[in-house]
């Protein structure tokens, strides 16, 4: 579990912004402080050295976590390593 940031504010289309040091992939879990599920990552924007992120909330009233700290669950991907045929 990492952390992602603090809620910035909702938008109008009801999507979330975090402003994070470390951007997540798109499609990542997000959770509150108390681990219950929040959202996931929808989109990565701004300059790279601090991005934003969008997140699509689950909750009815995302306004209610503002100035929160939220935290991403990474997937858990099988990250195999392919290796090259020699000939």
């Amino acid at each position: 579990m990492q952390r992602l940031g603090r809620v910035l504010h909702v938008t109008p289309s009801r999507n979330v912004v975090v402003r994070t040091e470390m951007p997540p992939r798109i499609g990542e879990k997000v959770v509150d402080e108390k681990l219950k599920p929040f959202g996931t990552v929808f989109d990565v924007f701004g300059p790279v050295s601090k991005p934003y992120v969008a997140i699509k909330p689950r909750t009815k009233d995302p306004q209610t976590f503002v100035n929160q700290n939220l935290y991403v669950i990474p997937n858990a991907r099988n990250h195999r390593e392919r290796r090259r045929r020699r000939d």
